[in-house]
């Protein structure tokens, strides 16, 4: 198993994105309510992280892209993601 650390943000981002079907981001800022601004950084680093894809896939995407996108569960991570969410 893969040591993985989050912030208390990045926890409450992964806690949103449906694992079965993914989320878009206006679905995640309104389950996290957490600032459209720092909600795109929080799910760039996860992205960067390699724990969360984006549909359709970019490098970066900004505050006026995001709401739009797709975002899903590395199946890579998804194990290690939930052990992480147990413990944290």
């Amino acid at each position: 198993m893969r040591k993985i650390k989050l912030s208390g943000r990045e926890q409450a981002v992964v806690r949103a994105i449906d694992y079965a079907l993914g989320s878009s981001g206006a679905e995640l800022q309104e389950r996290t309510q957490i600032e459209p601004q720092e909600l795109v950084d929080v799910l760039n680093g996860l992205c960067e992280a390699g724990y969360v894809e984006v549909t359709p896939p970019v490098e970066k995407f900004g505050l006026h892209e995001y709401a739009d996108d797709h975002f899903e569960i590395n199946p890579s991570y998804a194990a290690d993601l939930r052990e992480t969410m147990r413990r944290g």
